[in-house]
């Protein structure tokens, strides 16, 4: 990371006191509650530490829902990448994206444990916990319109006028490279197909089997490795047929991993090709290109999805110190089939690992709330592993140690440890930075300028919730 020196600091503005709307969850007319302030600027290291203390952004507002009286707590949620597994529902929508793109094939019904998603009707202007990766969709043709205008202003900066050809509903790749500059290549997926079904058996290959005598030959083959001189003859003994396939190295019978789901090949007249791009959008995070942080660098990304030409979803992602941060995803509903939103997770996930590979300590996925208290909204704790924040202690517990409690109570503090305090909390409020007509100075000169008492409420308000790191590196607009 660059040194905070050669960074422009992080400049916010706190609300003070709490805000009360209708939640999107629940549907209480007043339930909602949580702090916010806005971020004119902010530094990826201050807000990774603000969502290590249970803040989130929504564009440049940041919110931190107030956890013992809001109606439905929001536990920040990570995936833990290096040791995830998909799990069979995963699979299953990754294989359903497969077969559209090779076959055209489109599935019937929704995989089990999908996501059900609010739309934007379900959404309320205030209510920002909603506004979260994963949780809505909203018309695509919007954001393809507010991109192409962000282009047109860049182009206009730079003296160009932009083509008026261009249709309006798509930004075309190649000037989506041009304003990134570096941006990641667009690769096709592939995959291979079997033989379609209904065109004759081919006899120089084995007889399907079925499950049970797969299962078998798994269980013959795992005992072999055991004991290769033996085993083979008990099962003989039990009357099981000698196998038709020979022993296979050990990496066949490993499960396959997320690469090797996402990344099979496609045949060379598969009928559809899918594509991604990724370019840096507008955002509160400065963005940073340190020497031995990720490619890309770090800040805030889109990452478009294309098919045979057309933007059918945008992620917008944050790339901070030691995760990548889901924002939203914007996708046409006209591909709801293809299960998007699970799928972009999984590319997300996949992502993170890619990072990981030269920058060690970015090894996080994070998936905004968890809402236990909200059924629909359950499903992103099935990326395991994943953790979710103690909101007292603002340490990370396993999920699996979280769940039981939760089932008793909405709210609960997931640190077992009675004693145990939160060791970021503002211990040296005064230290606390201010920016006041132009000039920056310690909350503690600041404060003997100002004779309003509720003032100093407000102060201490917002150092308690950002902690104390965060409080001397940011700076806290005060008119």
């Amino acid at each position: 990371m660059a040194s905070w020196a050669a960074l422009s600091p992080s400049i916010v503005e706190y609300f003070e006191g709490e805000d009360s709307y209708r939640c999107g969850y629940c549907k209480n007319e007043s339930g909602s509650r949580s702090n916010g302030m806005w971020a004119h600027s902010m530094t990826v290291q201050d807000y990774q530490d603000l969502i290590d203390r249970g803040w989130r952004r929504s564009g440049k507002y940041v919110y931190k829902p107030v956890m013992n009286q809001t109606c439905c707590p929001q536990y920040t949620i990570r995936c833990r990448p290096l040791q995830f597994q998909p799990s069979k529902s995963h699979k299953k929508v990754l294989k359903k994206m497969l077969k559209f793109l090779a076959k055209g094939e489109i599935s019937k019904g929704n995989c089990e444990d999908e996501p059900m998603e609010p739309t934007m009707e379900d959404t309320v202007a205030g209510d920002f916990a909603l506004i979260n990766k994963l949780d809505i969709q909203c018309d695509l043709k919007t954001l393809s319109d507010d991109l192409k205008e962000s282009f047109e202003s860049e182009e206009k900066k730079k003296g160009k006028s932009p083509k008026k050809e261009e249709p309006k509903e798509l930004i075309q790749s190649q000037h989506i490279e041009e304003k990134l500059g570096s941006g990641e290549p667009s690769h096709p997926l592939k995959v291979h197909t079997a033989p379609k079904p209904g065109k004759g058996a081919d006899l120089s290959k084995p007889p399907c089997r079925k499950a049970k005598e797969i299962r078998k030959e798994r269980k013959r083959l795992k005992l072999m490795q055991q004991n290769p001189a033996g085993e083979l003859e008990g099962f003989q003994a039990q009357g099981e047929p000698p196998s038709l396939f020979p022993p296979k190295a050990n990496k066949s019978n490993q499960p396959k991993s997320l690469e090797d789901l996402i990344f099979e090949s496609l045949p060379e007249n598969a009928s559809h090709k899918l594509e991604f791009t990724r370019f840096l959008c507008s955002s509160p995070l400065e963005a940073e290109n340190p020497p031995h942080g990720p490619d890309c660098g770090y800040g805030s990304f889109h990452q478009q999805y294309w098919l045979d030409g057309r933007i059918i979803a945008v992620g917008v992602i944050d790339i901070l110190p030691y995760c990548v941060s889901s924002v939203y995803l914007y996708y046409d509903p006209d591909y709801s089939f293809l299960s998007l939103g699970v799928y972009s997770a999984l590319r997300e996930i996949g992502f993170t690992r890619q990072l990981h590979q030269k920058t060690s300590q970015l090894s996080y996925y994070y998936m905004g709330f968890y809402i236990h208290s909200c059924p629909k909204m359950k499903y992103k704790g099935q990326y395991r592993p994943s953790d979710l924040l103690c909101p007292e202690t603002y340490v990370w517990v396993p999920i699996e140690q979280c769940l039981s409690s939760l089932e008793n109570s909405k709210y609960c503090r997931f640190n077992q440890d009675p004693e145990a305090v939160d060791e970021g909390r503002s211990k040296e409020p005064d230290r606390l930075q201010v920016f006041h007509k132009k000039a920056i100075m310690p909350y503690g000169v600041y404060k003997k300028q100002q004779r309003d008492p509720s003032e100093e409420a407000a102060v201490l308000q917002y150092a308690g919730l950002v902690g104390q790191a965060c409080s001397e590196r940011m700076l806290l607009l005060r008119n």
